[in-house]
């Protein structure tokens, strides 16, 4: 028996902002609101639980300090990654310089709140 990921728990400044940014990047849907101002996103046939693992943006505070520890890598499931990229950039995602060499084949970007991931090039089947 092994544990999967259910879901993972970023703290943001503005939930609202950021469900609806990742809710568009990755097709999900609201899910939940709790007391504390959190709100989780997931696939929207299956929810927690399912095959892919919601995400709970919980308000914070806490100033950033560097790089972060964790990121979220994403794939295109419907286009290549040149029109995905197109896509995540009119959403509202940034170019993010973090030493690549530019050889690489994926691209660093971050979300409205500066928070990084990866576009990986390879395309997904989607569930």
């Amino acid at each position: 028996m092994a544990c999967r990921i259910s879901e993972l728990v970023i703290d943001v400044a503005d939930p609202e902002r950021l469900a609806a940014f990742w809710s568009e990047v990755l097709g999900y849907v609201e899910l939940a609101r709790e007391a504390d101002g959190s709100i989780e996103i997931g696939p929207p046939d299956a929810g927690f639980g399912g095959p892919q693992p919601t995400l709970v943006l919980s308000p914070g505070n806490e100033p950033r300090n560097g790089k972060l520890r964790l990121h979220i890598d994403v794939n295109a499931t419907d286009r290549d990654q040149d029109a995905e990229l197109e896509r995540l950039l009119a959403l509202g995602a940034t170019p993010v310089d973090i030493g690549q060499s530019g050889d690489e084949s994926w691209h660093v970007l971050a979300d409205p709140e500066g928070n990084e991931f990866c576009l990986l090039r390879r395309r997904l089947q989607p569930l």
